[in-house]
């Protein structure tokens, strides 16, 4: 397993974490939960498990994170460090999942 799998598995991780203890006071976190938990915390399984598109997959999907986390930011300031902790796993979640791409990109080039 190389260190940017890793490091993929360990931002899904904490980005499930994060979720798990955002949500975990609503009156009915089992929905938030499915829609914001779920995925990343099944990605890191998929991840960890080898799938092939899970890295891809991870990288789409956090672009939709990245941008629910600006969007909290700037209405709901009293979430505003959760929002920001978002952002930052979700752009570590694209970093990691595109830079085996951008090596053997750039590999080639030579």
């Amino acid at each position: 397993m190389t260190l940017t799998t890793r490091l993929l598995i360990l931002a899904l991780s904490a980005l499930t974490g994060l979720y798990v203890f955002w949500f975990a006071n609503d009156a009915k976190p089992m929905p938030a939960l499915m829609v914001f938990a779920a995925p990343p915390a099944l990605l890191a399984l998929a991840t960890w498990a080898g799938w092939q598109r899970a890295a891809f997959l991870s990288a789409v999907l956090a672009l939709a994170w990245f941008s629910h986390g600006v969007m909290v930011t700037w209405t709901r300031p009293q979430e505003s460090q959760l929002a920001s902790i978002e952002i930052v796993l979700a752009l570590v979640v694209v970093f990691a999942a595109s830079l085996p791409g951008l090596q053997e990109r750039f590999r080639k080039k030579r």
